[in-house]
């Protein structure tokens, strides 16, 4: 499992820049630089949206990827010890990004 530390506050999952959904899905087909890529499982928290409690925050994640071109991608799995998800302002996933991401 990947070390997760995301930027995404205002992320659904979000809380205390760990992620508590479970896994994650790196989006960025065609990227060949980290603003290419995105958190495809980012959902916004709209209002006074209860915090997601289906699972703890964790450092560790499964990170699946379609960032074919990065280094880190070994059969659609990111094999990086820690990556960083970008997008202290987003509002939908393509505000967002893989900061660790790096070409091939």
């Amino acid at each position: 499992m990947t070390k997760l530390e995301c930027s995404a506050t205002n992320c659904y999952y979000n809380e205390d820049k760990y992620c508590c959904k479970g896994d994650i899905m790196v989006d960025g087909r065609e990227a060949d630089h980290a603003g290419g890529t995105c958190c495809a499982s980012f959902r916004e928290r709209k209002g006074d949206t209860a915090r997601n409690r289906t699972q703890q925050p964790s450092r560790t994640i499964d990170v699946d990827c379609k960032a074919c071109n990065c280094v880190h991608n070994e059969d659609c799995k990111c094999a990086a010890d820690h990556i960083g998800i970008g997008g202290s302002t987003a509002c939908k996933c393509h505000d967002t990004e893989c900061m660790t991401f790096c070409c091939k």
